[in-house]
């Protein structure tokens, strides 16, 4: 029978399996090294772009901060202040849009339409679809006595935005000092469908209607616009001077009380008033409020005064 020889392993074999062995755990400490420097690699990158975030976030802070306090001086009306802090936002974010447009509306309080449209140009330069922005740039041109511009930016507001009843009732005002009534009552309606408690859209359709000769229309809506604000003095001297042309003189008395009542420097509606008592033939009360008109600026009431007084003396 043959006999089974027991299998020995050669030195070579040993010597084989030691060089693997070694080889295995040199290549698990470089592969453990490779993660390592892979992970510290990408935790770095990832530090990084988180606080490449938070300084943009707090830069956005920042900018946020002057804007808010930018629009506390802009309620206390320190224009300058509040032009400063805009001013300061915009440098921190420069593509801050609301930044540039409320900084436009400072430079607009302040009178420099310039500035203003100037900063409304870059606002829309940033963000194309700000309806308010378009608004604010055209009552900045509208101011400039260039209608044209103003109602192409009102016109553009209201594409942006349908509902906006402000850039209606703009429009409807661009187009009244451009004497084209219709289209101004079109949009006064069209503001007060949106918003049928705007007072401003009743009182000024009342004027286009007024300017139109319709003179019962025009009482309608500056009742309207009464009914909606009480110390409403312009539609009450409105009313007025439509009942005085309808020859209604004590109703346009009554009315231009009520606005000398809510502002007792409405030089105007004194003016008004005493022509509607020198058609009632009530000349001291006529030559009384000709007189406080003439003292609140009216030259034509200081004519009317030293005119009357002279008819009085000679019929004396």
């Amino acid at each position: 029978m043959r006999s089974i020889k027991p299998y020995i392993r050669s030195k070579n074999y040993l010597k084989w399996k030691r060089i693997i062995l070694i080889s295995i755990f040199c290549s698990a400490i470089i592969l453990s090294f490779l993660v390592y420097f892979y992970v510290v690699y990408k935790s770095n990158a990832i530090n990084k772009i988180l606080q490449e975030q938070k300084t943009d976030q707090k830069e956005k802070d920042d900018a946020v901060f002057f804007l808010n306090r930018g629009n506390e001086y802009l309620n206390k009306f320190d224009y300058d202040r509040d032009i400063a802090n805009y001013t300061k936002a915009i440098e921190i974010n420069p593509r801050f849009a609301e930044a540039y447009k409320n900084r436009g509306f400072a430079y607009y309080r302040k009178g420099d339409y310039d500035r203003a449209i100037a900063d409304y140009n870059k606002a829309i330069e940033i963000n194309p679809r700000d309806a308010e922005a378009y608004n604010n740039r055209g009552n900045a041109h509208y101011r400039k006595g260039d209608y044209d511009r103003a109602i192409a930016d009102y016109t553009k507001a209201i594409e942006i935005n349908p509902k906006f009843d402000v850039a209606y009732y703009n429009r409807g005002v661009a187009y009244h000092n451009k004497g084209d009534y219709d289209r101004a009552i079109a949009d006064y309606n069209k503001a007060i469908e949106i918003n049928p408690r705007f007072a401003e859209a009743y009182y000024n359709r009342g004027l286009a209607y007024y300017n139109k000769g319709d003179y019962d229309r025009a009482i309608a809506d500056y009742t309207k616009a009464i009914e909606i604000n009480p110390r409403y003095d312009l539609a009450y001297c409105g009313r007025g001077l439509a009942y005085y042309n309808k020859g209604d003189y004590d109703r346009a008395i009554a009315d231009y009380t009520k606005a000398i009542e809510i502002n007792p420097r409405y030089a105007i509606a004194y003016y008004n008033r005493g022509l509607a008592y020198h058609n009632k033939g009530d000349y001291d009360r006529a030559i009384s409020d000709f007189q406080t008109a003439c003292d609140l600026g009216i030259k034509d009431a200081c004519e009317l005064t030293k005119s009357i007084s002279q008819k009085i003396n000679k019929n004396k």
